[in-house]
């Protein structure tokens, strides 16, 4: 076993304050207390996460590099808790033994002791001081300074550990795997991929490579093209790296003597001289013949063949002959068995076998051989040792041998409730071990209401911690319940069990209930049973206990118009109402108040009612749009209908006989609402007359209204009505005529007037 002891060279640390001196004494005793060594494990973990988070940031989890740093820090981890155990005698190292470790490949670290007797080797050993805690155990303190694993010059430069180096972190210049690129990077991972085309020019000195810059070689060239085979008789379609093949048939070319053929395959080149040309000899060899032609074979000895046959000792009794010898020799020997206790006379080729079974005992000093016709090397012993080992839960499953076991090479996993942390220990040594503490967090759902606001707790054994937040579970009343949380618990995990059996691993466990939220204790304003105003008073939320005061009850009668006038009562409400009017108040005996529907200016006949009143058969007296005629309706029919109906059902459906507002005729549409239609398109005649009367001519009232108009007056202003038309038409000649016939007259009438008045 390939090692290498730890021969410290120890430095002092700088030495801590007496209050830190007086701790780290009392946690580095093997008696020290749980606390303290929880308090250095978590110390140790902080460290060794602290140190590799670089290194594994630049790693891929799958690297080997990877493994080596997690079988670091699972190293470190085993050793500051305590579970690292020499796989010799298979008890816990402590921090005060001496210890030896390997660092061919398996790295695994034994009692110094033990390790000297299992090789029986002496080894000058300078015992390290185990009195300073700020030092991992088992370790100098001083830096590894190993030489890396891939030779590149450089040393580990973390502190004396154990297990394996990481990879080397000095910085580099490298390039990558095609060379084309050029960049600094960790010596540990200098080889890396461009990530371009490599572009080496490839075996076949034609083609390139297309593959991404990658390690190695590069992988034969894949061109497709048709090439002939080596004797150019076959042409078949290859990669090129396949380019140079041969055919499955013979060659076949005439040979140099022209006699015969060559008996080769497909080959390239000459196919050289012919083999039955030159100095010959016969099949046995002892004779030659010179100057034979290629085509005739060389005549036999007659001598005996003599050649060694197959045996290795005797020869071939034939007279020289052509072909093989005999295949085995038939010549009759006297042969000892291989224990030496028979002799007979067999031939050559046939072992002899007696049928003794051979009495020694095997190396173990067990089991006899029992091998029939032994020859003294007896073989190992087959049979499988089943001793007990030294951790009582194997057996021995090598085969027999003499002298202790060895130990037990199982290693027993001791993981977290989850199973995500976990470190490994030789079997035997798991009882004295404590699970991991597991970052993680725990996976059980709680089941109280604060299962998604509720502070997250780590993985754990047993149940979980109770949730400490208040229940503020809300009651009935709308108030919220302040005590601690009081809600179910979710079914615990299994307690730490190195060896649980199947039974225990299929119990069921059952989730706790949690306990009802105690009355609500809360002082709220409790009204009376006829919910008066100030008339509360202060009581406990869960007490329902009703009380009365001295005011009138005051609440809406089952009439719904009127108010109960007893003393305040409880009430008995009707759920179905949408009012809530209560049924234990006093009976209403007015008349009724409520307002119609539809409206109108009737009063009920009925006395105080609840449901709707009656319809109103009040006869209702309503003109027509003319005012021609009055119409009687009943109250209900006539204001159920609507605006429409209304107008229609008051028409009296005869002539408007309203005057149009622009001239004297009267409307010719049937009884309407509102104004008369179209009072500018009146068709009846009108008399037209110029101004002094004289002319006169019938024209349509819609043309005269135009025409005044146009003359600047509007048809609704001429008064008196008779002088409609009047003017619009020109005066002729004949008016002048008679206007002056007129003048002279009137003249001729005022002269006579003054002289009966100047009469005496």
């Amino acid at each position: 076993m390939a090692g290498s002891a730890t021969n410290f060279r120890w430095k002092p640390p700088p030495q801590p304050q007496p209050s830190q001196q007086q701790n780290i004494s009392d946690s580095d005793s093997d008696s020290g207390s749980d606390s303290d060594s929880h308090h250095q494990q978590n110390r140790h973990n902080d460290l060794s996460n602290s140190i590799f988070k670089a290194y594994l940031d630049c790693h891929s989890s799958s690297s080997p590099s990877s493994l080596d740093l997690s079988k670091i820090q699972s190293f470190l981890a085993s050793s500051s808790s305590g579970a690292v155990s020499c796989l010799i005698c298979l008890e816990r190292i402590k921090r005060t033994d001496p210890t030896w470790s390997c660092t061919s490949s398996c790295f695994a670290v034994f009692h110094l002791f033990c390790i000297q007797n299992w090789a029986r080797q002496c080894l000058d050993e300078e015992d390290p001081p185990a009195d300073n805690p700020w030092i991992l155990p088992h370790s100098c303190g001083e830096v590894c300074e190993r030489g890396l694993s891939n030779n590149c010059g450089h040393r580990c430069l973390l502190l004396c550990h154990p297990g394996p180096c990481a990879s080397c972190p000095k910085l580099v210049k490298s390039k990558c795997f095609c060379g084309g690129v050029e960049d600094v990077r960790r010596c540990g991972h200098k080889l890396f991929s461009c990530g371009d085309v490599c572009d080496k020019v490839l075996d076949c000195e034609i083609h390139s490579c297309r593959e991404i810059c990658h390690d190695g070689e590069c992988p034969p060239c894949r061109e497709r093209a048709v090439y002939r085979c080596c004797c150019g008789k076959v042409e078949e379609e290859k990669d090129c790296c396949e380019r140079v093949f041969r055919c499955e048939g013979l060659c076949e070319s005439k040979l140099n003597c022209g006699k015969h053929v060559c008996e080769r395959g497909c080959h390239g080149g000459e196919c050289g001289l012919c083999p039955y040309r030159g100095k010959r000899s016969c099949p046995c060899g002892k004779k030659f013949y010179q100057g034979l032609s290629c085509d005739v074979a060389a005549p036999l000895c007659g001598g005996t063949c003599d050649k060694v046959l197959g045996c290795g000792y005797h020869r071939c009794p034939e007279r020289c002959h052509r072909g093989a010898c005999l295949e085995t020799c038939r010549i009759v020997v006297t042969k000892s068995c291989r224990c030496g206790g028979t002799k007979k006379q067999v031939p050559c080729r046939q072992d002899v076998v007696c049928e003794r079974k051979c009495q020694r005992m095997r190396d173990c000093g067990k089991h006899p051989c029992r091998r029939r016709c032994c020859d003294g090397q007896c073989p190992p012993c087959s049979e499988i040792c089943g001793k007990k080992l030294k951790c009582r839960n194997h057996k021995c499953q090598s085969p027999c041998h003499r002298g202790q076991c060895a130990p037990c090479p199982i290693m027993v996993s001791i993981s977290c409730a989850c199973g995500q942390t976990h470190f490994e220990v030789p079997c035997g040594t798991e009882n004295n071990q404590k699970p991991p503490r597991c970052r993680k967090l725990c996976n059980i759902t709680p089941l109280c209401r604060h299962g998604q606001i509720q502070k997250p707790h780590k993985c754990h054994y047993g149940a979980c911690p109770p949730c400490r937040l208040p229940c503020d579970e809300e009651y009935p009343c709308g108030h919220k319940c302040k005590l601690r949380c009081h809600g179910p618990r979710p079914p615990p995990n299994r307690e730490f069990i190195l060896k649980p059996t199947k039974k225990m691993l299929n119990v069921h466990v059952e989730s706790t209930p949690g306990s009802p939220c105690p009355r609500c204790p809360e002082l709220v304003w409790r009204p009376c049973v006829g919910h008066h105003l100030a008339a509360e008073r202060m009581m406990v939320c869960s007490d329902k206990t009703q009380f009365a005061c001295d005011n009138l009850c005051g609440n809406p009668l089952p009439c719904g118009n009127h108010y109960c006038s007893f003393t305040c009562h409880p009430l008995e409400i009707r759920s179905s109402s949408l009012d809530k009017r209560s049924e234990s108040c006093e009976k209403c005996e007015l008349r009724c108040q409520k307002e119609r529907s539809p409206r109108c200016q009737h009063p009920c006949p009925r006395r105080c009612h609840p449901e709707d009143c009656p319809p109103c058969k009040t006869l209702v007296k309503r003109s027509c749009h003319c005012g021609a005629m009055v119409h009687a309706f009943e109250c209900i029919e006539y204001n159920t209908l609507s605006e429409k109906d209304q107008s229609k059902a008051r028409s009296c459906r005869g002539p408007c006989h309203r005057k149009l507002p622009n001239c004297t005729h009267l409307c010719p549409e049937i009884c309407h609402p509102g104004q008369c239609p179209s009072p500018e398109k009146c068709g009846k005649k009108v008399l037209v007359r110029c101004k002094c009367l004289t002319l006169k001519k019938e024209w349509l009232c819609k043309d005269v209204q135009a025409a005044h108009r146009a003359n600047s007056s509007d048809p609704k202003d001429v008064v008196p009505k008779n002088q409609f038309g009047v003017g619009l038409l020109p005066c002729d000649s004949n008016c002048k005529t008679k206007q002056q016939m007129a003048e002279s007259v009137l003249q001729q009438r005022n002269v006579k007037e003054i002289e009966v008045k100047l009469k005496p």
